[in-house]
């Protein structure tokens, strides 16, 4: 069940929010340089590149063991767990990007770009949500 724990934010430090920003932003850039360098087809690659989600699942396994150590054990296999549940997220969540990029490409020389985007953005929100319904009922039928 997906729930929202807005107690989790205040467990989050400050310089964590910051690595965060500056690890998405240093790609962001990487990503403007090589496009700069090289064209757009080649620095759109790089923007797929996964800029959040490295410092996502850090921050889940960190968290977890912390609090398993808090009472007394070690925890590393659930961290790593919750970790790799984060991962698995974000890999069902690519599909919904794949799709929303694979729209962007094919529809932004036809129509105006506020149209696209935000029928793009709807359709890869739609799309994540029935990826994870799928696999819920997935899950749901195998267990």
């Amino acid at each position: 069940m997906v729930r929202v724990h807005p107690s989790a934010l205040r467990e989050i430090r400050w310089y964590e929010y910051a690595v965060r920003f500056l690890f998405g932003g240093l790609i962001t850039v990487a990503a403007g340089l090589v496009a700069k360098e090289f064209g757009p087809g080649v620095g759109g690659l790089f923007l797929a590149f996964p800029a959040i989600f490295p410092a996502s699942a850090t921050l889940i396994e960190k968290h977890e063991r912390e609090r398993k150590q808090q009472s007394g054990l070690r925890g590393e296999k659930r961290a790593r767990g919750a970790a790799s549940l984060d991962a698995a997220g974000a890999a069902r969540g690519s599909i919904g990007l794949m799709v929303f990029a694979l729209l962007i490409w094919r529809l932004l020389a036809l129509h105006r770009a506020a149209w696209v985007f935000g029928g793009s953005a709807a359709v890869w929100f739609g799309t994540a949500i029935a990826v994870w319904y799928a696999c819920r009922l997935r899950h749901r039928f195998n267990h």
